[in-house]
C-alpha cells in the first residue's frame, strides 16, 4: 500500500513558481528505500511475510520525506492467530535491516517489535489505551506505509477506521442533509498533538537535555505537520465529501461504509499533498501557500544536511542560544506556524469557524 504521489503539490510548485527541490529530492529518497525494503523482503519473502503478518513503516518513510539521516521506525503488524513464530521473524527483520544498513529505531520501545491488531483497534480510549498503543494506532493512520505484502495492514488500517465511525453518532445532522465532521476521530487525531507536545518536555527531562534541539525543530515542523492534516482529513468528510457519502447523508442509519472509504482515501496521500488539496480546496492565498511549503522545504534541507544535522543534534538547552543554526531552525518555526495560523484561522470563513468549533473547542 504505497502512498501516491504528490502531485498537487507539485501542481502548486509550477503555479506558484516555487522550487522545494528538498521535499522533491526527499520523495524521491522515500522510492530509493521503499525498493530496497521491497527487495529485502523478497528474498526473505518465505520466512517474514504472509497474509497475516505486515511490516509496516512509520516517520519520514510514512510521509515520503526520506533524508539522508532519517531511521527506520517498523513494526511487525500482526493480525491473525497469536504464533510463537513472530518473535523469531520479528527478531529476522531487526538482523536484516541492520545487515542493510538502516538506521535503528529510537530508543522508547515502541518501535522495531511486534503490534497486535486487536489493541490497535479496541482499545481505543481508556487505561488499556497505552502510550503505545495510542501513538501506534494514530501514526498508522497519519504517517504509515507497507513496502512488502500489506494483507494485514489494510485490514487493520479499515478496521481502525471503522471502529471509529461505528461508535460516532454524531455525522449526521438531524435532518439527515449533510455530513459532519467525525468527532470522535478528530478529538483523538488532537490528543495525539498534545500527546506529543507532553512526551517531548518528559523526554527532555529524561535525556537531560540530550538532542533537544533537533527533538524541538522536528516538533515545530512534521509534528505539527501531522495535526494539521490529521484536522484536514476530518474536515473533509463535510467540505470535500464524495458523492457517495453525500448521499449516505440522507439515509441515517444506513452503512458507513462510504465514510470509511472516503477516510482511506485521504488518509492514504502523504500530509503534504494533504495540505495541498486542501490549499486549493479553501482557496488560501499563494502568499501562504508559498510560506507554509516553503519552510518546511527548508526544514527538509537541514535535515538532509548530515554537519547541520549533526549540530542540532548535539545541541543542549545550555547552546542553543549561541548556535546561529538553532536560531535559523527557530525562524523556520515560525514561519511554518504563522502559515499554518493564516490556513486554518485568517483565509476561509468556514475551515476558520470548523477549526475554532472542532479542533479547539
Amino acid at each position: 500500500m504505497k502512498k501516491p504521489e504528490l502531485s498537487t503539490l507539485w501542481k502548486l510548485e509550477a503555479d506558484l513558481g516555487c522550487n522545494w527541490k528538498a521535499i522533491r529530492e526527499a520523495n524521491q529518497g522515500t522510492d530509493a528505500k521503499l525498493l530496497k525494503l521491497q527487495t529485502l523482503l523478497q528474498v526473505d519473502k518465505k520466512s517474514i511475510e504472509s497474509e497475516d503478518t505486515s511490516l509496516v513503516a512509520f516517520g519520514s518513510l510514512g510521509r515520503r520525506e526520506w533524508t539522508s539521516g532519517s531511521d527506520l521506525d517498523w513494526v511487525l503488524l500482526i493480525d491473525g492467530e497469536a504464533d510463537s513464530n513472530h518473535l523469531r521473524i520479528a527478531d529476522q527483520i531487526c538482523g536484516d535491516l541492520e545487515t542493510a544498513g538502516f538506521e535503528e529505531p529510537g530508543r522508547t520501545g515502541t518501535f522495531g517489535n511486534m503490534a497486535f491488531s486487536h489493541d490497535l483497534i479496541h482499545r481505543i480510549g481508556g487505561a488499556d489505551d497505552t502510550n503505545k498503543n495510542f501513538t501506534l494506532r494514530m501514526l498508522l493512520l497519519l504517517e504509515s506505509v507497507a513496502p512488502g505484502r500489506d494483507d494485514a495492514y489494510r485490514r487493520v488500517f479499515i478496521g481502525i477506521l471503522s471502529r471509529y465511525v461505528d461508535e460516532d453518532a454524531s455525522f449526521l445532522t438531524p435532518n439527515g442533509r449533510a455530513t459532519r465532521i467525525p468527532r470522535f476521530l478528530l478529538n483523538d487525531i488532537v490528543r495525539f498533538w498534545r500527546t506529543m507536545a507532553v512526551d517531548y518536555a518528559r523526554k527532555q527531562r529524561d535525556r537531560r537535555g540530550e538532542s533537544w534541539a533537533l527533538r524541538n525543530f522536528k516538533l515545530r515542523t512534521s509534528r505539527k505537520l501531522l495535526l494539521a492534516s490529521g484536522m484536514l482529513v476530518c474536515f473533509s468528510c463535510r467540505d470535500n465529501a464524495s458523492p457517495e457519502l453525500k448521499e449516505l447523508a440522507l439515509k441515517t442509519g444506513e452503512s458507513a461504509e462510504p465514510l470509511v472509504t472516503h477516510l482511506k482515501t485521504y488518509f492514504a496521500l502523504p500530509p503534504l499533498e494533504v495540505l495541498a488539496i486542501s490549499a486549493i480546496l479553501y482557496r488560501i492565498s499563494g502568499d501562504t501557500i508559498k510560506s507554509l511549503f516553503t519552510s518546511y522545504n527548508q526544514f527538509l534541507e537541514i535535515l538532509d544536511n548530515p554537519e547541520k544535522r549533526a549540530e542540532l543534534n548535539g545541541l543542549s538547552t545550555k547552546d542553543v542560544n549561541e548556535s546561529k543554526l538553532f536560531e535559523e531552525a527557530r525562524r523556520i518555526g515560525r514561519v511554518f506556524q504563522d502559515a499554518l495560523t493564516k490556513f486554518f484561522f485568517e483565509e476561509n470563513d468556514e475551515l476558520a469557524r470548523a477549526t475554532r468549533l472542532y479542533g479547539v473547542f
